[in-house]
């Protein structure tokens, strides 16, 4: 162990040459086989993070090498980007996975393992999980696992090689696993994903991990809470936009000016447009605003609302936070929780229907 640390040390300006470096990838593969074996239940943390391998290295003599600390603290830099340390906003289930080196092929085996715990993304109540893998920075070659069909516990059992890797430039790079949630006709549904700095784990020691999924950064433009309701005896459909929550920040001083625009659409065509007051300077603002619309019965289930939470700038344009689409066909709609509470007020007239929804970044 020693000796493979010495080598990292001795080759610092390689590694971070290879840090720098985003083009060329050495290959990656997925047998047609799958891992076997049973798989241990209780979650194992890597036995010696980084700095605790440097510390190791110093103890065996190499750690007097003058590029020591600078090697430790350029590898952290690189791959915070990719990292975020904070707590799950919110529970997105589990994935099960382990790694394990070949040094005499320099070789990177990753065995994905399972998940549990996924959230329901499709109208069924379950999902049609799979893993997506990359070793960033490099995002051209991916690898993925086989879809499991309607489960939210998968057990994928799947084995991928990424052959000619030498352990020194694998130091530069980061494991991402991102699952998704097939779906036929429309964008898979992204259910969360783990970034793994490979620098602050120790291959020679076979680590497995469990590891919680976190929704991915892009989508997270924050939820807004609405209620739904509808009179079949008048034609009143009501929609009320009560609040929102940890929405993104659009304005330099960490804030944004939110207000929300909604468009009522009988297919494509846009019939219709409310908007509530705007709130300066607040991710969480109280809407408390109703607005209603007169629609036929016959056409309840052809038309959407459009809801749009904006930034309001005073010089330039307002800019999208997020949205959501509410509509009683889920081709038409931005995900499944939004139809089904267009389909829970249909089955529940005159009764108002609340429920959070996470906003889509377009």
């Amino acid at each position: 162990m020693y000796l493979f640390m010495s080598s990292v040390v001795n080759n610092c300006e390689q590694i971070i040459r290879a840090q720098l470096e985003t083009t060329g990838s050495p290959q990656a593969k997925s047998p047609a086989g799958s891992s076997a074996g049973a798989i241990p239940p209780e979650a194992r943390t890597p036995t010696a993070p980084a700095n605790k391998q440097l510390q190791n290295v110093k103890g065996g003599g190499a750690g007097d090498h003058p590029s020591m600390a600078f090697l430790q603290n350029r590898s952290i830099s690189l791959v915070d980007m990719y990292i975020d340390n904070s707590e799950p906003s919110e529970n997105v289930g589990q994935i099960h996975f382990s790694l394990e080196y070949d040094f005499q092929n320099t070789t990177l085996i990753l065995r994905i393992l399972q998940g549990k715990e996924l959230p329901a993304k499709d109208l069924s109540g379950t999902s049609d999980p799979y893993v997506r893998v990359t070793l960033l920075p490099d995002k051209k070659h991916r690898l993925e696992t086989k879809i499991k069909r309607r489960t939210l516990n998968p057990r994928w059992n799947e084995t991928f090689y990424f052959e000619g890797f030498p352990i020194q430039k694998l130091q530069s790079r980061v494991l991402h696993l991102h699952v998704f949630d097939y779906d036929r006709f429309s964008r898979d549904d992204s259910i969360g994903e783990v970034f793994l700095p490979l620098c602050q784990v120790d291959l020679s020691e076979k680590p497995s991990f469990w590891k919680a999924l976190k929704p991915p950064a892009k989508d997270k433009c924050g939820e807004l809470l609405t209620s739904l309701c509808y009179h079949p005896s008048n034609s009143i459909l009501t929609l009320t936009l009560l609040k929102a929550r940890n929405l993104k920040a659009k304005d330099i001083n960490g804030k944004s000016d939110p207000y929300v625009k909604v468009w009522l659409q009988f297919g494509d065509k846009r019939i219709e447009k409310r908007k509530t007051a705007i709130f300066k300077c607040t991710l969480n603002p109280v809407f408390n605003d109703t607005f209603s619309f007169n629609v036929p019965w016959e056409k309840i289930r052809e038309c959407s609302l459009d809801v749009m939470v904006m930034d309001f700038d005073n010089i330039g344009r307002n800019e999208l936070i997020g949205r959501i689409l509410l509509a009683g066909k889920s081709k038409n709609g931005s995900g499944a929780s939004e139809t089904k509470h267009w389909q829970d007020m249909i089955t529940k007239p005159r009764q108002t229907i609340v429920q959070w929804h996470r906003l889509k970044p377009e």
